[in-house]
């Protein structure tokens, strides 16, 4: 909004780019400055939930990882490659067509088939409901 408030005050010295740049850096430390520095009491601090979870739950994701791992391994080349390029490298279906060189419809199939084997591997080692 304040790009097209302050519109009539672009005039044509340096780069729109930069002007853009210039007014974004503006309002965020204009931002910044509103910005309150009062320290949290410790019922707010409480109330603030740990992302991290605690440590029984990081190391049963852990494990969880390196069982997931594992079961990549035992994948067939094809399967393992279409999820390592889809899930690790977050390439759409048409990206790993190309890269791969095979149609689409083989992607998508080797993708189902990949995640029902390792949806199987998982089971196999406890893990239940893998989602891949």
């Amino acid at each position: 909004m304040d790009v097209w408030r302050q519109a009539g005050r672009f005039r044509g010295r340096s780069q729109v780019t930069t002007w853009l740049l210039a007014l974004a850096r503006n309002k965020a430390l204009s931002a910044l400055r509103r910005w309150s520095t009062e320290e949290l009491d410790d019922k707010a601090v409480a109330a603030i939930e740990d992302p991290q979870g605690n440590p029984e739950v990081t190391i049963q994701n852990r494990q969880t990882s390196e069982i997931l791992l594992s079961c990549l391994t035992q994948l067939s080349p094809p399967h393992r490659e279409v999820i390592d390029l889809v899930y690790y490298h977050e390439k759409s279906i048409d990206e790993v067509a190309d890269i791969t060189g095979v149609p689409q419809n083989s992607v998508k199939t080797r993708v189902f088939y990949a995640r029902r084997r390792i949806a199987e591997l998982m089971s196999a080692q406890g893990i239940e409901r893998a989602i891949v």
